[in-house]
Parts: structure tokens; C-alpha cells; sequence
């Protein structure tokens, strides 16, 4: 590694191994620290996030008043909860680059008895929030900010909320989970309808936290009024972060790495389904070992290379895999055949436009890879390996991580420039690299 602004990666000429264990899934540990504050009582979270994202939703909390003691550098959380109600906070919520920090605390807020103004970095204020405050405003909530609401930063008014019926034009688990966190200040009951299921930790939280939500279909309902209960959570591993090493274990000759605890909702491991596909097995129907703890289900497994096959993935499969969609591009370079994803719109307003970078960027590594509109194309080229060149991250912190796996398997040298963003999600990714053999 060169510093902490680039990082120059050399072709891989060995095998990769090692038995690794994930922080905590970076989707779970928001949730933690929102519903260990929303709740009554002391909550105990151990594998939490250490990300700057969870952080960034942490901070925001304790500036509301919650009281949140932390060990091991911030992996292990006792949250003192305030219930429902929390403090105005003194001055703006900074939620960095999170989207997800940003979408559910405007549902919280939405229901408070204050106003606060959530704001974020450039590319956060960037990203489409009415999606969720246009919504929210039917419940009863007021916002301003740019183009009505719509960027930050925002200024959110609580008011007395009353239940909807939302129907959601593309699935999202943030717009859900903000509708249905204003849901628990509303009277009545709010419901929420998606076109296909998105992540449900949202759900699974409010059930486990005490909340009662009905399940229909694809329509998830809560009735307002509700308190929620402390709980202690062990948060499974982050199943996005141990995609790249799932795609290091397939790519990689004479590679074997165990994966130890990770997130199996079947919201979120869709990569696995689309390994199978590639004719890279995961042991066992989903898994060699299989847990559950009653609240997310984990699973170990090992994966090795095998020859790779092309794969499509249609836009009902998209939600259950949308944050592996980069690193499944850097996969589909080496099959045998043509890859097609499907309608990926949503990838064009995550923290980059995740279509356009991996594009651009592995075009220029020799991929043939184009994109028709919202759909992406790449012709797997086996024999044909990719080359080394200089990339970009575009400050995102997935496509950055793609963009090193790719090198690792090119020829020469690939630097890849605007690697800080990594932080956001996954802290010690290098140091994972350094244990499976990499440097």
C-alpha cells in the first residue's frame, strides 16, 4: 500500500487463505444504534460497525441526548435508550457520507417535537431524499431544503403524524425503514408496499425490539403507539464487505478462505445465489453451517476457485444483491460468456454512480463492459486478462474495493487512486488483505 490516498496493487501470484471473521454488517449496526436508542432501557451491541458511516448515525444520536458507552474502539455499545422522545440537538446533524443515516433519521425526526437540520459531504447532499419526505409529509411532517426537500441539507419539523399507505415506485429498505420508524409516532396504522422485497432488518429489529408488524405479501405494517424494549445483540458479520473476499476466493488460483458468522438474511445474500450460477458452489444448500439468534441468521462457508460462467441477474433479483453489484462486474470479466444486470437505476444514486464508474474505470483495464442504458453488459474474456492501469474511485467506497480485487487478477500494475472512502464502510480492509497473503 502506498498511502491513504492510493494504493498500487501487482497481479496475485499465489494463493490467498485465511479463516475470517467480519465486523458487523454495516446495515444491522444503523439499526442498532437506532433502535438501542429509541428503546427503554440498556441495550449491549458487540460486533458493531466501526465505519465512518455508524459513526456518523451514533454521533447524531448522542447529540439528541442518548448516552452510548463504547469498548473495543467502538465495536462493542451500551445504549442507554430515552424511548420514543429525544433531545433537540444544539446544533446540525453531520451524517457524512450515509445515506442510510440520513433516510431513517428523517423518520425519526419526523416524528419528534423539535426541529433539527440534518446535513451531510458533497456527494451525500447530492442524493435524492424526497423519495422518503414526500412520504413523510403525508404523515404529517414539514421539511426544507433544496428542490422541495429533496437535498440537504433539510430541515425537519416533527408534527402529529397519522398512519398512510405507501406505495414505493422501486424498492428501497431505507424509504421503508423511514416510513415505518415515523409509523411507531403515528396514529394509526402505516403501511408500506414495494414492488419486490427489499433487506428487512428494518422489521426484524422492530419484532425483536418488542414492536408487533403485520407481514403481507409485500406489505409491511406497523401500528403507531408501540414502545420498544432494550435488547442485547451480537451483530453478524458485514456479508457486503466479505463479497470482495468471496470474489478474491473465486478469482485467485489455488485461493481457499473459510468465512466465519456472516449475515445470511435472504434479503442480502444474493451474491452467494449468483456464485452457484457462476458454478462457484457455497457448501451446502446455502450453507456448510447455519445459525440463526432470533434476530439475523449467519452462516460459515469456504469457497475456492472453479472455472467461472456467465450469469444474468433481472430486476426482481436487484434488491437482495444491489451493493455487490460492483464487485459481481470485476467477477463477470472472467466467465466464460456474457453477463448481463438488468434495469440497475438504483445504482446511479448511491455514493457515486456506481454504472458509470465501474464502466469507465474497467474499461480502461481492458473489460469489455458497456452499459445500455440502466442495464449493464460485459463480455467475460478468461483468456484475455484485464491490465494494469490507473483508476479512480470516484470517492466511492465499493467501487474502490472492486477496483482492487480487479487488480489483484490483472497484468502489471493497477493504482488505484481515492481509497480514504473505504473507510466509510469497512476501516480495516487492508488488514484484511495483509492476513489472506495479499501484501
Amino acid at each position: 500500500m502506498n498511502s491513504t490516498k492510493s494504493v498500487t496493487i501487482k497481479k496475485i501470484s499465489h494463493g490467498l487463505s485465511a479463516e475470517l471473521s467480519f465486523p458487523g454488517d454495516k446495515s444491522l449496526s444503523h439499526r442498532a444504534i437506532i433502535f438501542g436508542s429509541l428503546a427503554e432501557g440498556e441495550s449491549h451491541f458487540t460486533n458493531v460497525s466501526t465505519g465512518g458511516d455508524c459513526v456518523c448515525t451514533r454521533k447524531a444520536f448522542e447529540a439528541m441526548g442518548v448516552k452510548i458507552e463504547s469498548d473495543k474502539g467502538g465495536a462493542e455499545l451500551r445504549i442507554k435508550g430515552k424511548g420514543l422522545q429525544l433531545e433537540k440537538p444544539k446544533s446540525e446533524l453531520y451524517l457524512g457520507n450515509s445515506g442510510t443515516s440520513m433516510r431513517l433519521l428523517l423518520g425519526v425526526l419526523a416524528g419528534q417535537n423539535f426541529e433539527a437540520t440534518l446535513t451531510g459531504d458533497p456527494s451525500l447532499s447530492s442524493r435524492p431524499m424526497r423519495r422518503a419526505t414526500d412520504h413523510l409529509k403525508r404523515m404529517g411532517a414539514s421539511f426544507e431544503g433544496r428542490d422541495n426537500a429533496n437535498f440537504a441539507p433539510i430541515k425537519v419539523k416533527g408534527g402529529k403524524l397519522k398512519g398512510i399507505d405507501a406505495e414505493l415506485p422501486i424498492s428501497s429498505a431505507q424509504v421503508k425503514s423511514a416510513i415505518l420508524l415515523a409509523g411507531l409516532y403515528a396514529e394509526g396504522t402505516t403501511s408500506v408496499t414495494e414492488p419486490a422485497k427489499s433487506r428487512d432488518h428494518t422489521e426484524r429489529f422492530l419484532k425483536y425490539f418488542g414492536a408487533s408488524i403485520e407481514e403481507k405479501g409485500l406489505t409491511v405494517s406497523v401500528k403507531g403507539g408501540q414502545t420498544l424494549k432494550a435488547r442485547k445483540v451480537e451483530i453478524a458479520g458485514d456479508i457486503s464487505s466479505a463479497a470482495f473476499f468471496m470474489a478474491m476466493a473465486a478469482l485467485v488460483p489455488s485461493s481457499a478462505i473459510s468465512f466465519k458468522g456472516v449475515l445470511w438474511n435472504p434479503t442480502r445474500n444474493g451474491i452467494a445465489k449468483i456464485l452457484r450460477r457462476m458454478g462457484i458452489p457455497v457448501e451446502g444448500q446455502d450453507a456448510s453451517k447455519f445459525f440463526d439468534n432470533g434476530l439475523e441468521p449467519t452462516a460459515d462457508f469456504h469457497l475456492s476457485p472453479l472455472p467461472l460462467k456467465a450469469f444474468e441477474i433481472n430486476k426482481e433479483e436487484l434488491p437482495s444483491l444491489i451493493d455487490e453489484i460492483p464487485i459481481l462486474t470485476v467477477l463477470a470479466t472472467q466467465a466464460n460468456g456474457t453477463s448481463v444486470i438488468h434495469d440497475a437505476d438504483e445504482l446511479r444514486v448511491k455514493e457515486t454512480d456506481r454504472i458509470r464508474s465501474m464502466v469507465s474505470q474497467l474499461s480502461k483495464m481492458g473489460a469489455g463492459i458497456k452499459a445500455q442504458g440502466n442495464t449493464l453488459i460485459i463480455e467475460g474474456r478468461p483468456t484475455a486478462p484485464l491490465h494494469g492501469a490507473k483508476v479512480d474511485s470516484f470517492k466511492d467506497h465499493r467501487t474502490a474495493m472492486s477496483l482492487i480485487v480487479a487488480g489483484m487478477i490483472a497484468e502489471g500494475e493497477t493504482v488505484i487512486q481515492d481509497v480514504d472512502c473505504i473507510h466509510t464502510s469497512f476501516p480495516d480492509f487492508f488488514k484484511f488483505l495483509t492476513k489472506i497473503g495479499v501484501y
